[in-house]
């Protein structure tokens, strides 16, 4: 399917006073639907993203079932995440899923040299996540060891979790609690193979899926949908490779990293709070390059793949800064604001505008790592402007994808440019038409006008999310400082929309 996302930029000169302008016309002509697994969402066993994120201290008061916090629970709920991964990351290929099995006081512990040198007590493992999956209402997403473990350890992982029958490791399942088959379907077949996965080059980490993802088992009830370690951010080589000598039939999905910096330099990314707006724009013009890298993967796919069977699994992706002041450096803390809402709302509709190849996606990470949605502070948690994207955008699960194209102005700084609005659509099973827009402008409102072709209409109404500053945060002193609004500044004119996009916000409206 021809994607429609045309960027015409209007050349307009930067004055903090000027009126921009934008328009959009929407097709009904779309069979594609946008999977909500592009909501997705990443734990991994790194710093206080399970351990005092999701699994915390019998002590801690907060409600909990076992030791699950429970208001961490009930908020992703609220935004209907429909998939969690898990364990990692770099931690999947270092993880050994039977020493997280069993008696918690007789799992042995190990290193997490991964992530500052911790000790893992492996209290949280197999049954405790299937468990979190289960209290969430979202499919796991599990992620296996390839690069140190063996294929026969992914194999008997797998009949452990799915096979529904008679063997010795269904009658170990039962023992330790849970008689049923979990019929897990997501199943990452290694991660980073090409970096902490193992250092493989894409034809050795080739021949190592086939032979692992052999053994891999379907069963009657559960069968899988393996999804092998893709590239990091512009390998084409790596997306060609696997394509070319994995095949579109051996494989469900392929996995995409890209992360945003606000520097191009890893050993210094930039601060997540107390920024200006020169590291705001450097941010938002790392950000808009998933679409060049989405655009470009998929054209690879594309030959080895026309009919589009095979996913590309965007399963990290995020802002990644420096960690907060006084952290460890190993557990990846940083503060989320404005900004990160905004590149979340520009990710997302990207990956809605490309829903016929993205599949799935998972944002990095749930929990108090990296562009988390959540932050906890012992009995405090905090939803992050990130947090109120997704709860925004959670009406484009599942729904009709509506072809678009867009004219927008651009917002310069400093001699730069980058288009100033993103935007994507849907229409839900009940016909209402949700519209997500993003005017990444730090100082300009810009008034956008929108032309639903052969769809019919009378109200509209909005919900809005921004600041008076880029860098604004929420904080557990002032949590709700950034938080969604009703929003009122969209009116329809004869067969038209006309919406006044505040600067620096997202806007979701809804026509009925």
């Amino acid at each position: 399917m021809k994607r429609s996302l045309l960027i015409l930029l209007a050349g307009l000169t930067f004055n903090s006073y000027a009126q921009k302008t934008a328009s959009v016309t929407f097709s009904n002509d779309s069979k594609d639907t946008i999977s909500r697994h592009i909501y997705g969402q990443f734990a991994e066993h790194l710093g206080r993203g399970i351990y005092g994120g999701f699994w915390v201290d019998k002590s801690l008061p907060v409600q909990k079932q076992d030791r699950i916090r429970l208001d961490v629970v009930n908020a992703l709920k609220k935004i209907k995440i429909p998939n969690l991964r898990w364990p990692g990351g770099c931690f999947a290929d270092e993880y050994h899923w039977r020493d997280g099995i069993g008696p918690r006081d007789k799992r042995p512990k190990m290193v997490n040299t991964n992530w500052g040198g911790v000790v893992e007590d492996n209290s949280f493992g197999t049954h405790e996540f299937l468990q979190l999956c289960d209290l969430l209402g979202t499919a796991p997403y599990v992620s296996a060891n390839v690069g140190s473990g063996t294929v026969e350890e992914m194999s008997k992982w797998v009949e452990y979790l799915n096979f529904d029958g008679a063997s010795p490791l269904t009658r170990e399942r039962a023992i330790n609690g849970h008689p049923k088959a979990y019929n897990v379907e997501f199943f990452g077949v290694g991660n980073e193979s090409w970096g902490c996965g193992g250092n493989m080059t894409p034809e050795y980490y080739a021949g190592e899926y086939r032979r692992y993802s052999t053994y891999a088992r379907d069963y009657p009830n559960a069968k899988l949908k393996k999804i092998a370690s893709g590239a990091n951010a512009g390998d084409y080589n790596w997306t060609e490779v696997l394509m070319k000598n994995i095949g579109a039939r051996n494989m469900w999905g392929v996995s995409l990293h890209y992360y945003t910096l606000p520097t191009n330099n890893w050993s210094k990314k930039g601060p997540a709070t107390g920024f200006g707006e020169k590291e705001y724009f450097a941010t938002l013009k790392n950000s808009l390059k998933m679409e060049d890298l989405v655009n470009k993967h998929s054209a690879i796919m594309d030959k080895y793949d026309p009919k589009k069977r095979v996913a590309l699994v965007v399963d990290e992706w995020g802002v990644w800064t420096d960690v907060e002041p006084g952290t460890n450096p190993g557990f990846l803390y940083q503060q989320n604001s404005l900004r990160d809402a905004l590149v979340a709302g520009t990710t997302l509709n990207i990956f809605n505008n490309h829903c016929d190849r993205v599949k799935m996606a998972e944002l990095a990470q749930c929990v108090n790592v990296l562009q988390a949605l959540i932050l906890t502070d012992k009995e405090k948690m905090i939803l992050t402007p990130t947090y109120h994207v997704f709860d925004m955008y959670k009406v484009h699960q599942d729904a009709q994808y509506l072809s678009l194209k867009l004219n927008t102005p651009d917002y310069e700084f400093d001699g730069e440019k980058i288009p100033a609005v993103n935007v994507s659509a849907s229409k839900d099973k009940t016909g209402k038409i949700h519209i997500t827009l993003v005017n990444l402008d730090a100082k300009n409102s810009i008034s956008v006008s929108i032309e639903l072709k052969d769809m019919v209409w009378k109200a509209v109404k909005g919900q809005v999310l921004t600041s008076s500053g880029v860098a604004d945060v929420n904080t557990f002193t002032k949590p709700g400082a950034i938080a969604l609004k009703a929003f009122s500044d969209a009116k329809k004119d004869g067969d038209k929309l006309v919406v006044n996009l505040p600067a620096k916000s997202i806007v979701a409206l809804e026509l009925n």
